[in-house]
């Protein structure tokens, strides 16, 4: 939220109760929250066949189509980098993984359904926070693309 505030990005702020650093599911902390599951996003962090990290951001209730992340950056093949690495490369931990300040830019890909929504949710960070803001605003604070990415949207 510090980086939004920078930026001057408008958002919303939304919290959320949860147990420590436990990680909650994306679907939970939607109903948690009392927004649509699909307006929920999630950021994972891959690692590609270059060895160099990708980030992409898909609803919460979607899987990773790596074919088609892959495919996406430009890559032969992606994979999940293990949750034991995710803390060293983004400084965020599972459940509070947010494409926004992370330690270094990472090149990001946002699935594109999320283009049909005004907004977006996803982490602000920490387990039991989140934000919403614009995906084109997203677009340009973190200057990703967008394509369809989930094994639903393929």
């Amino acid at each position: 939220m510090r980086v939004l505030d920078r930026a001057g990005i408008p958002y919303s702020h939304y919290s959320y109760e949860h147990n420590g650093n436990e990680a909650v599911d994306g679907v939970t902390v939607a109903q948690r929250i009392g927004r649509p599951v699909g307006q929920v996003f999630k950021t994972l962090v891959t690692r590609g066949a270059s060895r160099n990290f990708f980030v992409f951001v898909i609803p919460v209730a979607e899987e990773l189509d790596l074919k088609a992340a892959a495919a996406a950056v430009g890559e032969k093949s992606v994979e999940m980098i293990h949750v034991a690495e995710l803390c060293g490369v983004t400084g965020y931990i599972r459940g509070g993984c947010s494409p926004i300040g992370m330690k270094k830019h990472f090149r990001t890909v946002v699935d594109a359904s999320a283009e049909a929504f005004d907004t977006i949710i996803f982490s602000a960070g920490k387990i039991g926070a989140q934000v919403e803001l614009a995906p084109a605003a997203l677009a340009e604070l973190v200057n990703c693309t967008f394509a369809p990415l989930t094994k639903q949207n393929r």
